[in-house]
């Protein structure tokens, strides 16, 4: 007993299982291993932010400074000519509105037709659920093409109106999958048990329980919503053509169509300087609002994200 209790005691301390408050003795290829992948991450930090803050400081910088290539890391010559004239154009102003009402509206639709749709489908009990999914992904490989949906749309009197936007596109099939997929794998089902022997509908369950519960993914999913409303440009290029009704990115276009309107030989150079630093301007007028939204719905994005996926 004393010999067993002995090798117990001298047991070697590299065999202790990791501990998170106990400072672990790194080895030189644990040190090669963290060098190179956070040079990895430096890396792919620098390359994801770079061209942004390039498309920041290019913005407001003298546009010879930027077409000479002196722009790198800090703005030259700065001069917000080229927001002037962006924000002078009224039309800015209503392509603003525009897009903030077919986002919302349009989120708001597709949560409230999408969420509904994923908790019916995920439940076992209800048979139909296979033909209804087969159907949905049908639609979502093949479709009818643009001639044949604008004469769909043409007849049912949504061209050129706000709900051209809206109802087409009121269903994800990709979205509905990643929110059955998560009403399958994380909620218990001994909470619809549960819901039952107190009396609960399955309208009560979905208000009470499941949406309760299901936060993180209703932000990640209302947010691929909304970042596709608000860059949606070939809907209103195409069905809309009231310059009244045009979305953001849309009226951006025209805007940067007139900047690089053709000019004489003379000023041809100047005129596509001043097309490029309107350009950049556009850029930060489009994503501004999304780059804003975004830390706000990030930790229910980190969290909801993988929620949905496919447990092994």
């Amino acid at each position: 007993m004393s010999a067993t209790t002995t090798g117990a005691v001298a047991r070697n301390t590299n065999d202790i299982p990791w501990n998170k408050h106990v400072r672990q003795k790194k080895t030189p290829a644990d040190w090669a291993v963290d060098f190179v992948i956070v040079l990895l991450l430096v890396f792919t930090v620098v390359a994801v932010l770079y061209p942004l803050w390039f498309v920041v400081i290019a913005s407001f910088s003298n546009p010879n400074a930027v077409a000479g290539g002196e722009v790198s890391l800090l703005p030259k010559g700065v001069t917000f000519a080229g927001y002037a004239k962006v924000f002078t154009d009224h039309r800015i102003w209503q392509g603003y509105l525009n897009t903030i009402i077919y986002s919302v509206v349009g989120t708001a639709v597709n949560m409230a037709v999408t969420i509904p749709c994923a908790f019916a489908l995920s439940r076992r009990e209800f048979k139909p659920r296979r033909v209804i999914m087969f159907l949905f992904t049908v639609t979502m490989f093949i479709s009818g093409g643009l001639i044949p949906n604008y004469l769909l749309y043409k007849a049912l009197g949504i061209n050129n109106t706000m709900w051209v936007f809206i109802l087409p596109g009121a269903v994800s099939v990709y979205n509905v999958i990643v929110a059955r997929s998560f009403f399958e794998t994380s909620i218990p089902e001994e909470l619809h048990d549960a819901a039952q022997i107190d009396g609960l509908s399955y309208f009560g369950y979905f208000f009470k329980i499941v949406l309760p519960l299901s936060s993180a993914i209703l932000a990640v999913i209302g947010l691929y919503y909304f970042v596709g409303h608000w860059n949606d440009f070939m809907t209103g290029l195409i069905y809309i053509t009231d310059d009244s009704k045009q979305p953001l990115q849309v009226v951006l276009q025209q805007l940067l169509l007139v900047a690089q309107g053709t000019g004489t030989n003379v000023n041809a150079a100047a005129q596509q300087q001043a097309a490029d630093q309107i350009k950049f301007g556009i850029i930060i007028v489009s994503t501004l609002p999304l780059l804003v939204l975004y830390p706000f719905l990030q930790k229910y994005f980190n969290k909801g994200v993988m929620l949905g996926a496919v447990k092994g």
